[in-house]
Protein backbone atom coordinates (compact mmCIF):
# COMPACT_ATOMS: atom_id res chain seq x y z
CA UNK A 1 0.00 0.00 0.00
CA UNK A 2 1.14 3.54 -0.63
CA UNK A 3 1.24 6.33 1.98
CA UNK A 4 -2.27 7.54 1.12
CA UNK A 5 -3.77 4.09 1.59
CA UNK A 6 -1.91 3.58 4.88
CA UNK A 7 -3.17 6.82 6.42
CA UNK A 8 -6.70 6.07 5.26
CA UNK A 9 -6.64 2.53 6.63
CA UNK A 10 -5.08 3.46 9.95
CA UNK A 11 -7.64 6.22 10.47
CA UNK A 12 -10.53 3.89 9.65
CA UNK A 13 -9.23 1.26 12.03
CA UNK A 14 -8.61 3.67 14.90
CA UNK A 15 -12.16 5.02 14.66
CA UNK A 16 -13.58 1.52 14.41
CA UNK A 17 -11.77 0.40 17.56
CA UNK A 18 -13.11 3.34 19.51
CA UNK A 19 -16.69 2.88 18.31
CA UNK A 20 -16.62 -0.84 19.11
CA UNK A 21 -15.60 -0.22 22.72
CA UNK A 22 -17.74 2.87 23.26
CA UNK A 23 -20.77 2.86 25.53
CA UNK A 24 -24.17 3.05 23.88
CA UNK A 25 -24.86 6.33 25.66
CA UNK A 26 -21.68 7.92 24.34
CA UNK A 27 -22.30 6.70 20.81
CA UNK A 28 -25.89 7.95 20.92
CA UNK A 29 -24.60 11.34 22.08
CA UNK A 30 -22.25 11.56 19.10
CA UNK A 31 -25.04 10.59 16.72
CA UNK A 32 -27.18 13.33 18.24
CA UNK A 33 -24.42 15.89 17.67
CA UNK A 34 -24.33 14.97 13.96
CA UNK A 35 -28.10 15.21 13.38
CA UNK A 36 -28.10 18.73 11.91
CA UNK A 37 -25.16 17.90 9.68
CA UNK A 38 -26.85 14.75 8.34
CA UNK A 39 -29.98 16.77 7.56
CA UNK A 40 -27.81 19.29 5.73
CA UNK A 41 -26.07 16.55 3.74
CA UNK A 42 -29.41 14.99 2.73
CA UNK A 43 -30.49 18.34 1.34
CA UNK A 44 -27.24 18.69 -0.62
CA UNK A 45 -27.54 15.12 -1.94
CA UNK A 46 -31.09 15.80 -3.14
CA UNK A 47 -29.85 18.95 -4.88
CA UNK A 48 -27.11 16.98 -6.64
CA UNK A 49 -29.56 14.31 -7.72
CA UNK A 50 -31.99 16.84 -9.10
CA UNK A 51 -29.53 19.07 -10.96
CA UNK A 52 -26.27 17.19 -11.59
CA UNK A 53 -26.85 13.43 -11.68
CA UNK A 54 -27.06 13.14 -15.48
CA UNK A 55 -24.33 15.68 -16.15
CA UNK A 56 -21.78 14.15 -13.78
CA UNK A 57 -22.47 10.53 -14.75
CA UNK A 58 -21.79 11.26 -18.39
CA UNK A 59 -18.85 13.58 -17.82
CA UNK A 60 -16.98 11.66 -15.11
CA UNK A 61 -17.89 8.04 -14.57
CA UNK A 62 -18.50 6.98 -18.15
CA UNK A 63 -15.60 8.90 -19.69
CA UNK A 64 -12.94 8.21 -17.01
CA UNK A 65 -12.09 11.91 -17.15
CA UNK A 66 -13.09 12.70 -13.56
CA UNK A 67 -10.74 14.99 -11.69
CA UNK A 68 -12.59 14.60 -8.41
CA UNK A 69 -12.61 10.79 -8.36
CA UNK A 70 -9.06 10.18 -9.59
CA UNK A 71 -6.95 7.63 -7.76
CA UNK A 72 -5.59 8.85 -4.42
CA UNK A 73 -7.05 12.23 -5.26
CA UNK A 74 -9.73 12.79 -2.63
CA UNK A 75 -9.27 14.63 0.64
CA UNK A 76 -10.97 12.99 3.59
CA UNK A 77 -11.37 14.65 6.95
CA UNK A 78 -11.23 12.53 10.09
CA UNK A 79 -14.79 13.65 10.82
CA UNK A 80 -15.89 12.38 7.38
CA UNK A 81 -14.80 8.90 8.45
CA UNK A 82 -16.44 9.14 11.87
CA UNK A 83 -19.77 10.18 10.39
CA UNK A 84 -19.65 7.49 7.71
CA UNK A 85 -18.95 4.80 10.28
CA UNK A 86 -21.73 5.98 12.58
CA UNK A 87 -24.26 5.29 9.82
CA UNK A 88 -22.65 2.05 8.57
CA UNK A 89 -22.85 -1.52 9.76
CA UNK A 90 -19.86 -3.83 10.29
CA UNK A 91 -20.09 -5.39 6.82
CA UNK A 92 -20.07 -1.98 5.15
CA UNK A 93 -17.03 -0.94 7.14
CA UNK A 94 -15.32 -4.19 6.14
CA UNK A 95 -15.89 -3.24 2.49
CA UNK A 96 -14.28 0.15 3.08
CA UNK A 97 -11.19 -1.42 4.59
CA UNK A 98 -10.99 -3.97 1.78
CA UNK A 99 -11.23 -1.21 -0.83
CA UNK A 100 -8.39 0.71 0.79
CA UNK A 101 -6.16 -2.37 0.79
CA UNK A 102 -7.11 -3.57 -2.69
CA UNK A 103 -8.63 -0.86 -4.93
CA UNK A 104 -10.69 -2.17 -7.84
CA UNK A 105 -9.49 0.47 -10.32
CA UNK A 106 -6.11 1.91 -11.15
CA UNK A 107 -7.58 5.10 -12.58
CA UNK A 108 -10.23 5.97 -9.96
CA UNK A 109 -10.56 6.79 -6.28
CA UNK A 110 -9.79 3.81 -4.06
CA UNK A 111 -13.31 3.99 -2.61
CA UNK A 112 -14.98 3.64 -6.01
CA UNK A 113 -16.05 0.09 -6.90
CA UNK A 114 -18.03 -1.61 -9.65
CA UNK A 115 -21.18 -0.86 -7.67
CA UNK A 116 -20.34 2.78 -7.05
CA UNK A 117 -18.89 4.88 -4.24
CA UNK A 118 -18.62 3.10 -0.87
CA UNK A 119 -19.16 6.23 1.19
CA UNK A 120 -22.68 6.44 2.61
CA UNK A 121 -22.01 10.10 3.45
CA UNK A 122 -19.39 11.23 0.95
CA UNK A 123 -16.42 13.27 2.14
CA UNK A 124 -17.48 16.89 2.23
CA UNK A 125 -14.76 17.88 -0.25
CA UNK A 126 -16.16 15.39 -2.76
CA UNK A 127 -19.74 16.51 -2.25
CA UNK A 128 -18.85 20.15 -2.83
CA UNK A 129 -16.63 19.69 -5.87
CA UNK A 130 -18.22 20.74 -9.14
CA UNK A 131 -16.10 21.04 -12.26
CA UNK A 132 -16.39 24.17 -14.40
CA UNK A 133 -18.17 22.32 -17.18
CA UNK A 134 -20.85 20.95 -14.87
CA UNK A 135 -21.34 24.32 -13.18
CA UNK A 136 -21.70 26.12 -16.51
CA UNK A 137 -24.10 23.56 -17.91
CA UNK A 138 -26.44 23.78 -14.93
CA UNK A 139 -26.03 27.21 -13.41
CA UNK A 140 -26.04 29.21 -16.67
CA UNK A 141 -29.62 28.13 -17.30
CA UNK A 142 -30.83 27.79 -13.70
CA UNK A 143 -29.94 30.89 -11.68
CA UNK A 144 -32.12 29.69 -8.80
CA UNK A 145 -29.94 26.58 -8.55
CA UNK A 146 -26.79 28.73 -8.36
CA UNK A 147 -28.29 30.78 -5.54
CA UNK A 148 -29.20 27.62 -3.65
CA UNK A 149 -25.69 26.20 -4.14
CA UNK A 150 -24.13 29.35 -2.71
CA UNK A 151 -26.39 28.97 0.31
CA UNK A 152 -25.15 25.41 0.74
CA UNK A 153 -21.51 26.54 0.55
CA UNK A 154 -22.12 29.04 3.33
CA UNK A 155 -23.97 26.48 5.43
CA UNK A 156 -21.07 24.04 5.06
CA UNK A 157 -18.86 26.43 7.03
CA UNK A 158 -21.08 25.98 10.10
CA UNK A 159 -19.78 22.42 10.35
CA UNK A 160 -16.27 22.57 8.91
CA UNK A 161 -14.76 26.07 9.15
CA UNK A 162 -13.32 26.72 12.63
CA UNK A 163 -13.79 30.45 12.95
CA UNK A 164 -16.24 29.21 15.61
CA UNK A 165 -16.49 25.83 17.37
CA UNK A 166 -17.72 23.42 14.67
CA UNK A 167 -18.73 19.77 14.42
CA UNK A 168 -15.62 18.59 12.54
CA UNK A 169 -13.38 20.10 15.20
CA UNK A 170 -15.47 18.68 18.06
CA UNK A 171 -15.32 15.17 16.60
CA UNK A 172 -11.54 15.36 16.18
CA UNK A 173 -11.10 16.61 19.74
CA UNK A 174 -13.32 13.89 21.16
CA UNK A 175 -11.31 11.11 19.52
CA UNK A 176 -7.99 12.79 20.32
CA UNK A 177 -8.99 12.82 23.99
CA UNK A 178 -9.52 9.05 23.72
CA UNK A 179 -6.00 8.49 22.36
CA UNK A 180 -6.60 8.62 18.59
CA UNK A 181 -4.15 10.39 16.31
CA UNK A 182 -4.47 10.78 12.56
CA UNK A 183 -2.97 12.98 9.84
CA UNK A 184 -6.59 13.45 8.71
CA UNK A 185 -7.34 15.58 11.78
CA UNK A 186 -6.91 18.70 9.68
CA UNK A 187 -8.69 21.05 12.06
CA UNK A 188 -5.98 20.30 14.61
CA UNK A 189 -3.05 19.66 12.26
CA UNK A 190 -3.42 21.91 9.20
CA UNK A 191 -1.40 25.10 9.85
CA UNK A 192 -4.03 27.28 8.19
CA UNK A 193 -6.94 25.86 10.15
CA UNK A 194 -4.99 25.83 13.40
CA UNK A 195 -4.16 29.49 12.88
CA UNK A 196 -7.82 30.26 12.25
CA UNK A 197 -8.82 28.47 15.43
CA UNK A 198 -6.29 30.42 17.46
CA UNK A 199 -7.59 33.73 16.15
CA UNK A 200 -11.19 33.18 17.10
CA UNK A 201 -12.44 34.65 20.32
CA UNK A 202 -14.45 31.65 21.48
CA UNK A 203 -12.66 29.62 24.13
CA UNK A 204 -11.99 25.94 23.51
CA UNK A 205 -14.76 24.00 25.22
CA UNK A 206 -14.55 20.47 26.58
CA UNK A 207 -16.14 17.56 24.74
CA UNK A 208 -19.96 17.65 25.04
CA UNK A 209 -20.21 13.86 24.75
CA UNK A 210 -21.03 11.55 27.63
CA UNK A 211 -17.98 9.63 28.87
Amino acid sequence: MNAYQIEQLESLQSIRRQLETMSTATKDAIVGETADYLTFRREVAEFHSRHFAGVCTEKCYQSRLSACCSRDGIITFFADMVIHMLVSDSAEIDLMEQAVRHPEFDFKCIYLTQTGCLWKIKPVVCEFFLCDEAENKVFNTRPEALARWKDFEESKKRFTWPDRPVLFETLEKFFMDRGCDSPLMYLHKSPGLVSLRKKRDASQSSSPFIS
